[in-house]
């Protein structure tokens, strides 16, 4: 009798990092509510999971100091362990989706503790810790799968942050890591247009959207990123916004068109430095030599007769 082959199991991991910091316009002007900004991607998280039996979720929280998960494998564990009898249903709610709302309120609010402790509070996020965290994550899972089990990994970011050129670097080396893991980053905006962003979804190929108005955040995001990058193409979504190409300066933190760079480090100046602030190396900057303007010569005209 000939042994029948292994079932190809497909699976889809959608990690989601949820921008928290206080200090965005969303939640300083009062337009939104971080308790609704939360219910969406609780919903939003659950549609992903019922779109295929192994499909899995993580959600991430990050400010502008730190970054830590609300919901992970670990908590999905933790429900696996229980039974259905032990488990609170909210109505005729799956208790799974129960289980993931209560963890991630739960773990929400530690973090705001914890976050509130911290005595100084910018307006940048994190954006290159958080993408590495979900890159470590991703890859941990990947290398734990099955023999035949394949899983695409993807990541959605939801910010109402303007920040621009903070720790440029930093980000563009966990976008391009993304990029060869083939791990694509989608881009949820709130309220800017972030530069910074743009590139990453440009350099991963994902999806860049701005919000146009801030009701109907679900609508959107079932919209544009519940599928696959690979089936997006087949559907009518807004096309990718204009990118600009041009580099952040490490200086200012503005964009550049013409610069001086590093030839250690890469790190990018609008104005020229003796001394590389990332890597410390010391350039010799050359002055120009003042050249002796050349004499002219005066040209003689031989005015000789001959008798």
């Amino acid at each position: 009798m000939q042994s029948e082959t292994p079932k190809k199991i497909f699976s889809s991991l959608l990690v989601i990092i949820l921008d928290v910091n206080p200090a965005q316009d969303t939640l300083l002007s009062g337009e939104i509510k971080l308790s609704s900004i939360l219910s969406s991607v609780v919903a939003f998280a659950n549609s992903h999971l019922m779109l295929r039996t192994h499909n899995k979720v993580a959600v991430l929280a990050s400010d502008p100091n730190s970054c830590d998960f609300i919901y992970s494998d670990q908590d999905e564990l933790d429900f696996k362990k229980k039974t259905v009898s032990s488990c609170k249903m909210a109505g005729s709610q799956y208790e799974l989706f129960s289980h993931i709302d209560r963890s991630i309120k739960f773990n929400i609010v530690k973090f705001l503790k914890d976050a509130a402790e911290e005595p100084h509070m910018s307006r940048d996020t994190v954006f290159g810790a958080s993408c590495a965290k979900a890159l470590c994550y991703i890859n941990r899972l990947q290398s734990n799968l099955f023999p035949g089990e394949t899983m695409n990994s993807r990541i959605l970011i939801i910010s109402g942050c303007d920040n621009e050129g903070d720790k440029y670097i930093r980000c563009m080396n966990t976008f391009f890591t993304a990029q060869k893991q083939n791990v694509a980053i989608d881009v949820c905006s709130l309220t800017h247009d972030v530069t910074l962003l743009k590139q990453a979804c440009y350099i991963t190929e994902g999806s860049y959207f701005r919000m146009p108005k801030l009701e109907g955040l679900l609508l959107y995001l079932q919209w544009i990123f519940l599928t696959e990058p690979s089936s997006r193409k087949k559907l009518v979504i807004p096309l990718a916004p204009q990118l600009d190409f041009r580099p952040f300066c490490f200086c200012h933190g503005t964009l550049t068109a013409i610069g001086f760079v590093c030839s250690l480090c890469l790190t990018i100046y609008c104005k020229i430095s003796p001394i590389c602030t990332t890597c410390e190396a010391v350039f010799k900057v050359r002055s120009a030599i003042a050249v002796k303007p050349k004499k002219k010569k005066i040209k003689t005209t031989n005015n000789n007769h001959f008798s």
